[in-house]
């Protein structure tokens, strides 16, 4: 007989991990990570780069055309210095610097001549645009931007941080000092200058009205050193500032040469710009006697007989000759009277003075 006896198996107890495979396991799978992090940086570091070198390209590219669409605009605005600049860098480069020194000389020396001989033309065709040349770019240019800030005629940047120091006696507070931009301060379109004034004209910024340039009309002229300057509204942006360098009415302007007069023919008059005297521009005034009315005001011994004068000396060959007829009334007795025979009818008097003006009347209505 045979037995067969199963022995019980009794599972092995678990055995911990000694510190070695712990460290081996671990090690493993921090390789594993650091793998997996390195290729995604890898990855992120090639996206990264060719992200860099497009953005590179394209601000590179960007600035290129800013810096072109710039410089042409730059170049078309001021044509003129870019017109002299290039001719000059051309002649130095080709001819030399001594060339160009000699005809600079002899061109200074013929527009010299010129404005001794002949200075109305002269002025007309040359000297004007030379001088508002000079003014814009040597007085108005470099100085306007100041005149303005101090005059108060700049948009503040009201969003400025205000520092505030503290110490033991005080506590202050103060703005910090910056240049305004571009967007705060008008600018400069162009200058014209005449005889004796220069017109500034002037672009308004957002936050600026015209008055308020007429307002600061006198700080401008103190600002500029002159006595006198206005401000005339051009458009709802655009304001030309006049300053009068010079007063070309503080000296006596010639009357016409009556010799000369003498033989002039009537024909050769024209009643709508007869020859008045001179304007503060420094240009003739005409004015039309023909179907239009003057109204002269000043004080005492400022001169109004010579503006009443003036134009009858000047069609003094249409009243000689019949053509005009004029007629004076001098309720003082003493202003028309040493020209008493020049006029057709002459009134002292209220009644003939009232007898002049009905007939006048008159005549005016039968001509209708």
């Amino acid at each position: 007989m045979i037995t067969t006896t199963l022995a019980a198996v009794t599972p092995a107890a678990d055995v911990p991990l000694s510190w070695e495979q712990i460290a081996m396991v671990g090690g493993a799978a921090l390789a594993a990570v650091f793998y997996v992090l390195y290729r995604i940086g890898h990855y992120l570091a090639r996206v990264l780069e060719a992200l860099a070198t497009a953005a590179v390209v394209f601000v590179a590219a960007y600035l290129a055309v800013k810096g072109l669409v710039l410089a042409v605009v730059w170049l078309a605005r001021h044509w003129r210095t870019t017109s002299t600049v290039t001719v000059v860098s051309a002649w130095c480069w080709w001819w030399g610097w001594l060339s160009l020194l000699l005809v600079a000389l002899t061109v200074a020396a013929s527009l010299g001549l010129w404005r001794i001989v002949a200075p109305l033309p002269f002025d007309h065709w040359a000297g004007r645009r030379i001088r508002s040349w000079w003014q814009r770019w040597a007085v108005y240019a470099p100085r306007m931007p100041r005149w303005l800030r101090s005059c108060g005629l700049t948009v503040p940047d009201r969003a400025g941080a205000t520092v505030i120091q503290v110490n033991p006696l005080r506590r202050t507070a103060t703005a910090p000092r910056s240049r305004p931009r571009r967007d705060q301060l008008p600018r400069i379109l162009s200058v014209r200058s005449g005889p004796s004034w220069d017109e500034v004209k002037v672009r308004l910024v957002p936050g600026q009205t015209p008055e308020e340039f007429d307002t600061a009309a006198r700080a401008l002229a103190v600002a500029r050193g002159v006595n006198r300057c206005q401000v005339r509204e051009l458009s709802a942006n655009v304001v030309s500032i006049d300053y009068q360098r010079r007063n070309l009415l503080d000296a006596v302007v010639d009357a016409p040469d009556l010799d000369a007069l003498t033989t002039v023919a009537e024909e050769a008059l024209d009643l709508d710009r007869v020859l008045s005297g001179a304007t503060e521009y420094g240009t003739e005034w005409r004015q039309s006697i023909r179907g239009s009315h003057t109204l002269v005001g000043g004080a005492t011994g400022a001169g109004k007989g010579s503006l009443m004068w003036a134009p009858l000396l000047s069609i003094a060959p249409a009243i000689r000759d019949g053509l005009c007829r004029v007629n004076g009334i001098d309720p003082k007795g003493m202003e028309l009277a040493y020209g008493r025979d020049v006029f057709h009818r002459y009134a002292v008097t209220s009644r003939e003075a009232l007898a002049l003006l009905d007939d006048l009347v008159d005549q005016m209505e039968t001509r209708k």
